[in-house]
């Protein structure tokens, strides 16, 4: 039987990330007998790009920590929330004990960065709301409250169901981490969309914030977004009979293999100080609140 030539096309060994080894493959010539089948051809070249994959990480790591010092490049995506609340706070403590870590950052909502991640895109992913997808490993690593804001004006601090669906809801766009969160929560408190006044789509925690200032509606932020405003007196916070929403912000990666190098100290950083950072003295957040 004449050789039969096969041109493996295997995606994940073009995509070695994070640091983007491209493999060609050479041309395998399967002959002397009868062919491996398809799923035969496909467990082994499986095989293959495991160990490849592997031996990248470990080179990662040698490489990235070869004097004893991280360092390199790190594609890091991080949902809007994060990015402009919690970020800050948490690569200033990193970068003062990782100074030779050099960050590529990309901000989105929750599902553009997963989407980023699964396209080795970026190497670590920080979110605000779940995710199901198949081949991304979550990991918690802080609590968030979202409170319910309305304008300094609002009449009340205490809201009754009645006159929380009489208002006009301020929310995040599809795809948000947050909206994922807060229509979760309040369906498991009885309430639909459907149901309020009016609801307003936004696509950012500040738009929210800006239109509930404005008068147009009340809406649920995270805690760490209205320090400032409530401190001013440009914001108040209130509660609904039976509504709280709470999530966590969760760290994501590949499944396989563990993030090595930058990527695995981050890693390891975050899910081990980030608890610490969040835990730092905070005036309490109270209904009807001017000050956190």
């Amino acid at each position: 039987m004449s050789p039969i030539p096969f041109w493996p096309s295997f995606e994940p060994w073009k995509k070695l990330t994070p640091v983007q080894v491209r493999i060609r493959s050479p041309r395998i010539q399967l002959g002397g007998g009868s062919a491996p089948s398809g799923a035969r051809q496909g467990r082994l070249l499986l095989g293959y790009a495991n160990k490849i994959t592997k031996l990248v990480s470990e080179a990662e790591r040698e490489l990235g920590t070869s004097d004893g010092k991280v360092s390199g490049e790190l594609p890091l995506g991080v949902s809007t929330t994060i990015a402009q609340y919690v970020l800050p706070r948490l690569l200033g403590a990193f970068l003062d004990e990782y100074p030779r870590v050099q960050f590529s950052l990309h901000s989105g909502n929750t599902g553009q960065i997963v989407q980023l991640l699964l396209d080795g895109k970026v190497s670590i992913g920080l979110i605000e709301g779940p995710s199901r997808d198949r081949g991304v490993r979550v990991e918690p690593f802080m609590e968030d409250d979202l409170a319910l804001i309305t304008p300094r004006n609002f009449e009340s601090d205490y809201l009754s169901r009645s006159q929380f669906v009489a208002s006009s809801l301020l929310m995040r766009e599809h795809g948000s981490g947050t909206r994922r969160v807060v229509e979760t929560a309040l369906q498991k408190s009885g309430f639909k969309l459907k149901s309020f006044k009016k609801v307003m789509d936004l696509d950012s925690t500040e738009a929210i914030k800006s239109a509930v200032e404005a008068g147009l509606g009340i809406g649920f932020v995270s805690r760490w977004a209205i320090s400032n405003e409530l401190e001013l007196g440009a914001l108040k916070v209130a509660q609904v009979d039976g509504v709280k929403v709470t999530r966590h912000f969760t760290l994501i990666s590949r499944t396989a293999p563990e993030p090595q190098g930058p990527a695995g100290v981050l890693r390891s950083f975050v899910l081990g100080r980030a608890r610490v950072l969040s835990n730092m003295p905070r005036k309490p957040l109270r209904a009807g609140s001017s000050s956190q």
